[in-house]
């Protein structure tokens, strides 16, 4: 949670006692949205079954949680004691889920491993140091069909290699030639998606590289280890079909 969240929640705490009592979605949502109101807007409040407290999901992404009175609002992890579930990060990666059929996946570089049978979906910046460790992996990946879009989030010529890349001859051919090898494409000019990508990557509020999505739509932040990730894919797999 960033800095300028935790002030707020700290300004919610020194408020909560000259708050009215209030009873409703409408109040609560009035209340909440007075004291974070520089955070973004709300995207969606709701009451949850446990604890007399409305869920808030915030533009941002953040999501906290208010009493049904409005007077207290709480950030951190809700934890089920009795069955031991963190109510808080299952959500959390509920709302960070993709509809991968609604993926432009003709934005992206593809790339076919085996059968392809599996699917990963990545976001990722051709300056990102964790990317090119990813790529790497990637490399060895069985039966696989990798789709990754290119966005320019890091550095100011990550445009640039983002497009020079696209407009080659093989895409993932200059792409892994790069990635891997350290080889740099090409200066090319064509109608690259780049920017469109990185449109769409702040609409899923993807704000660091590699993100990668799988084939239920499940997302993972950051690089993971490749045995990590075989598995995570298989399972991912797994639920697609139910």
């Amino acid at each position: 949670m960033n800095q300028t969240l935790r002030r707020a929640l700290l300004a919610a705490c020194t408020l909560a006692l000259s708050l009215p009592a209030l009873a409703g979605e409408a109040e609560v949502r009035k209340a909440v949205g007075s004291i974070l109101r520089d955070q973004g807007s709300i995207v969606s409040l709701q009451k949850v079954p446990y604890g007399g407290l409305y869920e808030v999901v915030l533009s941002n992404g953040d999501l906290v949680y208010v009493d049904d009175k409005g007077s207290y609002l709480m950030s951190g992890s809700l934890i089920d004691i009795k069955n031991r579930k963190n109510i808080t990060a299952a959500r959390e990666a509920e709302l960070s889920r993709v509809n991968v059929a609604e993926l432009p996946l003709n934005q992206a570089v593809k790339q076919v491993r085996g059968n392809g049978k599996r699917t990963l979906i990545t976001f990722e910046d051709a300056n990102c140091g964790y990317c090119k460790k990813l790529a790497k992996d990637l490399k060895d990946v069985k039966d696989a069909t990798i789709y990754t879009f290119l966005i320019p989030i890091l550095s100011p010529d990550s445009l640039d290699k983002g497009r020079n890349i696209w407009c080659a001859k093989d895409r993932a051919e200059a792409w892994n030639d790069w990635m891997v090898d350290g080889k740099a494409p090409a200066t090319a000019n064509c109608d690259a998606p780049v920017q469109k990508n990185g449109d769409m990557a702040r609409k899923y509020r993807i704000t660091g590289t590699p993100t990668m999505f799988l084939a239920d739509g499940s997302r993972i932040g950051g690089y993971v280890p490749p045995a990590e990730l075989d598995r995570a894919m298989n399972e991912a797999e797994a639920r697609a079909k139910k």
